[in-house]
């Protein structure tokens, strides 16, 4: 039976598509739920429709839950290191009725079967999916786990 009661998180930055499969697979994860808004990436390997297929191709779910992405303007404040903006934007979106639909169907998978957060962020905590981690453990009881997959050289 699937840990009930625990959340991974996995950031794919500084990591090739394999190594995420890798750690992945190491940490017994059976669903990837996807919180970035646009699942899209220049990095080989990331993007929505490829990552399905690697993902399925090891015996893993993917599940995109875009109303717990950031939007363009948090994504933008970030990039420009504005994390007070970001954060406040984060929270804008936390507080929609989107994220928590989102938010309540990862309580329902990861209730199910172990499964991970995806976002870009190699560090968690500069990450929105560690605010969505933390959400699931405040509000549902799930302990917490980041994997660090191994980055290349």
């Amino acid at each position: 039976m699937a840990e009930s009661h625990k959340i991974w998180t996995i950031g794919y930055e500084r990591a090739s598509s394999d190594a995420v499969l890798t750690a992945l697979k190491d940490a017994g994860v059976e669903v990837l739920m996807d919180v970035r808004d646009l699942p899209l990436s220049r990095r080989a390997g990331f993007s929505k429709s490829t990552l399905r297929a690697s993902l399925e191709a090891v015996g893993i779910e993917y599940v995109h839950l875009k109303g717990l992405g950031t939007p363009k303007e948090g994504r933008l404040a970030a990039r420009r290191g504005d994390m007070r903006l970001f954060w406040s934007i984060v929270d804008q979106r936390m507080a929609t009725p989107e994220a928590e639909f989102d938010l309540l169907r990862a309580v329902e998978i990861a209730r199910g079967k172990r499964s991970a957060l995806l976002c870009f962020e190699a560090d968690p905590h500069v990450c929105h999916r560690q605010r969505v981690a933390n959400d699931l453990s405040k509000r549902f009881g799930f302990g917490i786990e980041h994997i660090h997959p191994t980055t290349a050289a």
